[in-house]
């Protein structure tokens, strides 16, 4: 059940990344051309796409989480048996749990900091920019949780104890995983 609801948001982040994509391409295409064509731009262009970025590369940390493709090493967990992946696995989802805390803890203390300050030309609420690190630290940590629950319940096969893969050339696969 878990699995279908992590599955189902990080669909949904994907549309909603490449809808935020689009907006900040017209955005910044579309102040270059007013600035050359017409020596002027929209004022909201530069801070919108900058919020945009910042949104899009927390939720893109999120569906990446889910997919295992974020780039690491696997040079000393590759040559463990199993038993030793597990229990590296294991103590990398606590580290990783403890880190999302601590953004989480960080985010949040910025939003409430931040909460009746506004941006300078949107003027919304710079709580909302802060946020974004409270979404992916809530949504990553599902994710971790779940990864957890899946290791400590015996549900992962030997394939799948490695949470990364070793370059962006090769994908991620049960095939290269130890190489």
């Amino acid at each position: 059940m878990l699995e279908r609801v992590i599955d189902g948001y990080c669909k949904a982040i994907g549309y909603l990344i490449a809808a935020m994509l689009a907006v900040m391409v017209v955005l910044v295409f579309g102040n270059v051309v007013m600035r050359y064509a017409f020596n002027s731009g929209f004022t909201i262009s530069e801070e919108l796409s900058r919020w945009l970025f910042v949104w899009l590369t927390f939720l893109g940390a999120v569906v990446a989480l889910r997919s295992n493709s974020h780039l690491g090493t696997d040079m000393l967990v590759g040559r463990l048996g199993p038993a030793g992946k597990r229990i590296c696995m294991g103590i990398a989802l606590a580290l990783m749990l403890y880190c999302l805390w601590l953004l989480f803890k960080g985010s949040y203390d910025q939003t409430i900091i931040n909460w009746s300050s506004t941006s300078a030309v949107m003027e919304v609420s710079m709580a909302w920019f802060y946020s974004a690190g409270m979404v992916m630290a809530v949504l990553g940590a599902l994710i971790v949780l779940s990864d957890l629950w899946r290791l400590v319940t015996g549900k992962l096969d030997d394939d799948h104890l490695v949470l990364m893969q070793e370059s962006e050339e090769a994908p991620h696969t049960p095939a290269n995983a130890g190489k």
